[in-house]
């Protein structure tokens, strides 16, 4: 694979680099554009990214309906607040919130999958009958946005076999996995399921019955 094109997202002289109070904590938030699809993406850290132990990591794609309006449909919203939360109890880690949505064919066509979705169609279904991949996220402009901050051991906080699998052909040394299953309920247990079923996403059958 060929990495990602990208770089630092400025305004002049200017960086996009900034202190970020927040109630989770006081990260550090920095802008990265995305060369190739003219995309930022966004870096948010806690401490320092050296140290003796890989940096905890979590690389998640971007959620409108999730992260912004507290849809069950999914389980990204409690995937990302649990990513932050965990940081800041560590003292220091990397969220990086790519602009992937609707595993990168776009909210629009999100939407319509859902459209299917409320038909019968599961979500792998629904994204190859609007003619997408079942998922079409790349992560090299992750492994390129790690490296530009210097961090290049993790611990991954992820269920998905597929974004280790991509980070560590870009060059990422991805030496532990943490699961991150959270949002279990009666909306997205389906969704969960397929995730398992047709991805490959290392979720029990345990995680599914909480």
């Amino acid at each position: 694979m060929n990495r990602g094109k990208v770089r630092i997202q400025e305004t002049g002289e200017i960086p996009a680099d900034a202190r970020l109070p927040t109630s989770k904590g006081d990260f550090r938030i920095r802008v990265f554009n995305d060369s190739e699809t003219g995309m930022d993406h966004v870096a948010l850290t806690l401490g320092e990214m050296q140290g003796p132990d890989p940096v905890l990591v979590r690389v998640h794609s971007e959620c409108l309906t999730g992260d912004a309006f507290g849809s069950l449909r999914c389980d990204c919203g409690p995937q990302l607040d649990a990513a932050i939360n965990m940081v800041q109890e560590v003292g220091w880690g990397c969220i990086l919130y790519l602009r992937q949505e609707g595993r990168g064919i776009g909210l629009h066509a999100k939407i319509q999958a859902y459209n299917l979705q409320d038909k019968g169609a599961d979500t792998v279904e629904a994204n190859l009958l609007l003619g997408h991949p079942a998922d079409a996220r790349d992560y090299g402009v992750a492994s390129d946005i790690l490296s530009l901050i210097g961090i290049d051991s993790v611990c991954l906080l992820t269920n998905n076999p597929d974004k280790i699998g991509q980070l560590v052909s870009y060059g990422i040394n991805v030496e532990e996995r943490m699961p991150l299953v959270v949002g279990v309920g009666e909306e997205n247990r389906d969704y969960l399921a397929i995730k398992v079923d047709k991805m490959g996403h290392d979720i029990t059958s345990e995680d599914l019955e909480r």
